[in-house]
């Protein structure tokens, strides 16, 4: 399985947890110049919530958590930041989550950091 294969499948699953979990997908591999966010979703509370997803098959390569570096952050900041202005959102709150698939294993982490 290719590296693209195995992230499309994560994210399957990272969706299908956040469904069973009463969160609403807005978008799917949101692309903008900077690169991709994973997931965009909306909680039961009307937070809206950009997905980074981190799969791996097992805990040997290390905690998929710490894979969402502070250069990472600030990326996905941007482009959230793109996302919201592409689609005239304003006033609006918003969280960054990291799901980790590791082995099967999900752990979600909900504000997973600020920007």
């Amino acid at each position: 399985m290719d590296t693209r294969s195995k992230g499309r499948g994560g994210e399957d699953r990272a969706v299908e947890h956040l469904l069973a979990n009463g969160y609403r997908i807005v978008a799917r591999n949101y692309e903008c110049r900077d690169g991709e966010i994973d997931c965009v979703a909306e909680a039961g509370d009307g937070t809206l919530v950009f997905v980074e997803v981190k799969a791996a098959r097992s805990d040997a390569g290390g905690d998929p958590f710490s894979w969402v570096t502070r250069p990472k952050q600030r990326t996905l900041a941007r482009m959230a930041r793109r996302y919201l202005a592409d689609h005239d959102i304003v006033d609006r709150a918003c969280r960054f989550d990291v799901i980790a698939i590791v082995g099967g294993r999900i752990e979600h982490m909900e504000n997973a950091f600020l920007a």
